[in-house]
């Protein structure tokens, strides 16, 4: 309340209300980054156990210039359609077990023009969600995704259509060659925009598609 000119903040905690958040968007509109990590982190807000959608959504609202966030707390897909609608400066996110379907990562793709960077962990995101605007991905840097609903024959399929992007699978082991059925899930997934092609430098548990 009394930081009227913060820009950044990085902060943990073991619980977080949708009012405490709408008190910071309401007294600090010129955050630039704002990154929240409860350590809980599908944690609600403990006075209405509620999902934390309001608290992140009046941030995004009233955070114009906001360049870079970090989610955490009970999250559904609302709370991306906030992101979606109203993060226009937004240019790296970063979720992790947030959301309810496909739908939470298509609105953050189809909304946020500026979005370089987007780094997923542990969410119910498939292959839906990244086949679906695959366009997109031609103005970012980079997406991360792990532990997610994505298979290894949509990570080929999208390879395939945008031959610009370099699209890499992490094995769990030394090797990567344990990826052979397309209808595996791909556990870890990096995508990225190249003018390079395809690297050389790669371990043996990346597997560039």
């Amino acid at each position: 309340m009394g930081c009227r000119k913060l820009h950044s903040l990085l902060y943990f905690c073991h619980q977080m209300t949708n009012a405490a958040l709408i008190t910071v968007a309401k007294n600090c509109p010129n955050f630039i980054r704002f990154r929240l990590c409860i350590l809980d982190a599908t944690k609600p807000d403990p006075d209405t156990m509620q999902p934390l959608d309001e608290g992140f959504g009046a941030i995004v609202q009233s955070c114009k210039r906001l360049r870079r966030l970090s989610l955490s707390g009970q999250l559904t897909d609302q709370v991306f359609l906030y992101i979606g609608m109203y993060a226009e400066q937004l240019e790296m996110l970063s979720i992790a077990f947030a959301g309810e379907s496909d739908k939470a990562m298509l609105y953050v793709l189809n909304g946020c023009k500026k979005l370089r960077k987007l780094e997923i962990r542990d969410c119910p995101f498939g292959d839906t969600a990244l086949l679906t605007d695959i366009g997109k991905y031609e103005t970012m840097r980079s997406l991360w995704m792990s532990s997610c609903e994505v298979t290894v024959g949509a990570c080929k399929t999208l390879a395939k259509k945008m031959p610009r992007l370099n699209v890499e699978i992490f094995g769990e082991g030394e090797q990567a060659d344990c990826y052979v059925e397309d209808g595996q899930r791909a556990e870890k997934m990096y995508l990225y925009r190249t003018v390079a092609g395809k690297r050389e430098d790669a371990p043996e548990y990346v597997w560039t598609l």
